[in-house]
This record gives structure tokens, C-alpha cells and sequence, in this order.
């Protein structure tokens, strides 16, 4: 593509060379650069590009994207405003706008994200569409699976993706939208035909230094929803309006509290699901957990905003499962111990889970919960998941979940520090993951349940920058085989 039509829409500041230049492809990665592609400098929170111009100029590039003007350079070098911006703008026109062929639904929040967007996937799928998916746990082309490296992909391969997705034929595609992709202008210049809001507790504090910054973010995903689009928020959420104030889509509500546009009422909430009733009709869906009948009414919401029939609907998401890692629950055959792995990772999500598990709980039947906090991530949060974890559990194993760059032993002091002395005495701290999964099923007694908190659907542990295979459901189930030999 040439550079000027590569360039289309992207506001420049000043412009050096021959924008007639032919460019073969695009990166942000010095090292992958090759003669005849694009360079872009972007400014990240570790790492600036701008610092690999040379590196890149070295490679071949034939085009180059900074912030700043060069001093001297034989190659076309134009200064954007925003390189972010700028890579969206471009990702967009080198891959020739494969989100105008697409209704694309964004939906974002602390909790339930890969949820919504997995069982809208599924549902459409049932409704006899051609979808596509971008989560979390996987990205999804109708049946084909690529593995998911971030909540939302860069810009670049976002539109790498959608132009696969339009050229495989789907017609919708069902995305979360993280605060890191808002923030970095990733989803810049897609025309989402809907966006959805979940919730919002204290989260990625370590990105974005203060809460009310956070809401900020979230909430200019619906300030730049278009006016064709449709903006569905949870009512009772006391930030779900604050989140809707200010758009131009239409607003929309979900609640099972409150006065709203899609209205639930949780009838039953049981190990074999839970009954609801939705707009009058009851309903049986497989998910378990109060958080789950959000999850369900925010896709029913959205699927009858984008025009669905209401009974199918509600026939096809009766039948779904959620999406892998999401209160998993596995049995073991001798003893009758609940297994549970879940991918609750904040305060918030570790308490509904654990509230849940309460509610189902019978008898003498104790709660046995193993948690960890990621390192490199929001501190602040640590003592409130051991809180959490230590209040609501007959015993809490604390263990290490993806330490990073930082000392494990020192994430698990972090969640040690405030603990009650009424709560310490049931709490251990184990550092190791595969032994505290160990530990926990030989802790248990005859139809306990065992709660595997943090890491849910991942298939790895990251580990002094490393990533290593680890799988929490492959441990739990390894060792609930040896309990029953």
C-alpha cells in the first residue's frame, strides 16, 4: 500500500519524504521490522519506541511514525500527534476496514466481560450467524481458535483479526473492551454497532494510579459509542448510569433491583443453575451464581437490541455453558469434594464467588479456598482478596498466582499484612501453586468444597518473566485422583 493512502485520516503534524513510497507492513517492534515496512513509535508504560527508530531504520523501514520530527533521514518520516492513534488509523486502512463489514458489540467492566462476550458468541451462533470472538480466555473465528495474548488485541492485530473474521464471512463479532485498550487508543476508529457495561469494583489501579480515573476510561467508551449504536448498562451498579450520562447511543437498562428497560428476578440459585424469571417468562439456564444472572440479563438485553426474538433467545441461552474458567466445577467421585476453579482475580469477583458458594453450601460442608495475587499489578488490592478470601472460607491457602517480575514471597506478606486475628488462624500461606492445590484436596473432608481462585481459564504461570505450562484444573484433578486411590 502506498504511504499516502496508508496515512488516510491520521492527523499529522509534519510530513519528510516521498509519501508515493510503497509499504509492505506495519510494526511497533523494531526487531521485526523488514525492508520496505512501517515503523511506529509508540509511547508505552515500560518501553518507548521512539528510543528504536534507529534499530528500525537499521532493519529497512521505509516509513516511519514518531512524535517527534527527525534531525536527518534519508526514509519518509512523518510526525503524528498521537502514534497511538496514528497505528489505529493505519491498522484500519492497511487492512481495508474490515469493521464496516462487521456489527461489532464491545463490552466492558471489571467483572463478567468474558462472559457476556463468550455466551453472545454462542448464542448468535445458535441464531444461525457467522460470528467472531475476542476474549480473554481465546479469540474465535466461527470454529477456529487462536489464543488470546491480551483482553483486547493492539490495534494491529484487532484489525488483522477482523479482516480475517470478514473475509471467513462472519457478520458479528462479540469483543471485550479492557480499560488498557480504551486508554491506548486500540479500539480508536471502530464503529461498534453496541456496548454493554457490567460492573465496576477496584481494579488495574497499577495502570491507572487512581479509581476515579478508571471509571473515567470506562465511561469514555459509551462517550464515543455513535448515536446509531445502543449503550446497555447495569442499573444496579451505582456507577451505571454515570456510565451512560454523557453518550449519544441510545440508553438502555438491565437490573434485577431496580426500575430498568430489561427486568430479572432471580427464582432459584442452586448447584444445577439457576431459574430466573425475565421479563415475566421463567427461564432454567445452566450457569450458576447471582453474578451469572447478570451476565445473562445483560446478553438478553443485548441480543433483543440487536433485534433477536425474544423466546429464542431465551430457548437458545437456557442450553449455553459459560466461558471455560468460570466457576468450573468438578466432583470428585470417592469423596464427593466440589471443585471449583474460577478466574477471580479482584476483590469483588473473589467475594461473589465465595457468596455464591455460601448460598449453595449445606450442612457441615466447609469452604476451603486457595488464592493468590499477581505480582507487577494494583498492591492496594492483596489484603482486601485475603480479607475476602480469610472472612468467607472454613480455611484460606494463600499461594503465589502469576509473581512476574516481583518476589512472591513478598506478594503473599502484602496479603498477610492486615489480616484480623480472628481470620489469621485459618490461613496458610503456601508458596508454591501446584502444592497448595495439593495441600488444600488433602485438607479436605467428604463433600467440602475446594474454591481454586485467580487464574481460572490460563494455561501458564509467569514466573521472574517466564511464562511456564501450569494449568489449575489439571493439578486439582490430578490430585483429587490420588485422594480416591
Amino acid at each position: 500500500m502506498i504511504a499516502q493512502d496508508l496515512l488516510y485520516r491520521v492527523s499529522l503534524q509534519s510530513v519528510q519524504g516521498n509519501l508515493n513510497t510503497e509499504v509492505t507492513a506495519l510494526y511497533t517492534d523494531s526487531r521485526k521490522v523488514t525492508p520496505g515496512s512501517a515503523f511506529i513509535a509508540l509511547r508505552g508504560t515500560q518501553v518507548d519506541g521512539h528510543d528504536y527508530i534507529e534499530q528500525a531504520l537499521k532493519n529497512g523501514a521505509a516509513l516511519i511514525v514518531a512524535e517527534t520530527a527527525p534531525n536527518s533521514v534519508d526514509q519518509t518520516w512523518v510526525c503524528a500527534r498521537n502514534t497511538s492513534i496514528a497505528l489505529a488509523e493505519m491498522a484500519a486502512n492497511f487492512y481495508q476496514h474490515p469493521a464496516a463489514q462487521l456489527t461489532i458489540v464491545g463490552v466492558t467492566g471489571t467483572n463478567g466481560k468474558t462472559t457476556v462476550a463468550t455466551l453472545l458468541y454462542k448464542l448468535f451462533r445458535a441464531l444461525g450467524h457467522r460470528c467472531g470472538l475476542l476474549s480473554t480466555v481465546e479469540n474465535r473465528i466461527q470454529d477456529q481458535v487462536i489464543d488470546a495474548t491480551h483482553t483486547t488485541p493492539d490495534a494491529l492485530q484487532l484489525h488483522g483479526l477482523l479482516r480475517q473474521m470478514a473475509d471467513a464471512g462472519c457478520t458479528h463479532v462479540f469483543m471485550e473492551a479492557s480499560s488498557h485498550a480504551i486508554h491506548q487508543h486500540r479500539l480508536h476508529g471502530i464503529e461498534f454497532a453496541g456496548g454493554i457495561f457490567t460492573n465496576i469494583t477496584h481494579d488495574h489501579l497499577d495502570y491507572h494510579q487512581t479509581f476515579e480515573e478508571y471509571i473515567r476510561v470506562k465511561k469514555s467508551f459509551f462517550d464515543q459509542l455513535p448515536s446509531a449504536a445502543f449503550a446497555l448498562s447495569n442499573a444496579d451498579d451505582k456507577r451505571g448510569a454515570v456510565m451512560l450520562q454523557n453518550t449519544t447511543a441510545h440508553t438502555v437498562y438491565y437490573a434485577f433491583r431496580t426500575l430498568a428497560d430489561f427486568k430479572g428476578k432471580v427464582l432459584e440459585n442452586d448447584l444445577d443453575g439457576l431459574l430466573l424469571s425475565i421479563d415475566q417468562i421463567d427461564v432454567h439456564f445452566r450457569l450458576i451464581g447471582e453474578f451469572n444472572a447478570y451476565n445473562l440479563l445483560a446478553v438478553y438485553g443485548a441480543a433483543c437490541l440487536m433485534g433477536a426474538d425474544r423466546q429464542e433467545v431465551l430457548t437458545q441461552l437456557s442450553q449455553l455453558s459459560g466461558a471455560t474458567g468460570r466457576f468450573d466445577c468438578y466432583r470428585s467421585a470417592r469423596t464427593g469434594v466440589l471443585g471449583i476453579i474460577d478466574y477471580a482475580h479482584t476483590p469483588d469477583a473473589l467475594q461473589n464467588v465465595l457468596s455464591t458458594v455460601a448460598r449453595l453450601r449445606q450442612g457441615s460442608q466447609r469452604v476451603i479456598t486457595v488464592v493468590g495475587c499477581g505480582g507487577n499489578r494494583d498492591a492496594t488490592k492483596r489484603p482486601l482478596m485475603a480479607a475476602v478470601a480469610s472472612a468467607q472460607s472454613d480455611q484460606a491457602i494463600f499461594t503465589s498466582d502469576n509473581p512476574r517480575f516481583e518476589d512472591p514471597k513478598q506478594i503473599l506478606a502484602d496479603m498477610e499484612r492486615e489480616l484480623l486475628p480472628s481470620d489469621r488462624r485459618k490461613c496458610l500461606s503456601i508458596l508454591d501453586r501446584r502444592e497448595a492445590i495439593k495441600a488444600a484436596v488433602q485438607m479436605t473432608q467428604p463433600n467440602d468444597i475446594l474454591l481454586v481462585a485467580g487464574k481460572g481459564h490460563e494455561q501458564y504461570q509467569e514466573v521472574a518473566g517466564l511464562r511456564e505450562p501450569f494449568n489449575d484444573k489439571e493439578a486439582l484433578l490430578e490430585f483429587f485422583e490420588l485422594l480416591e486411590k
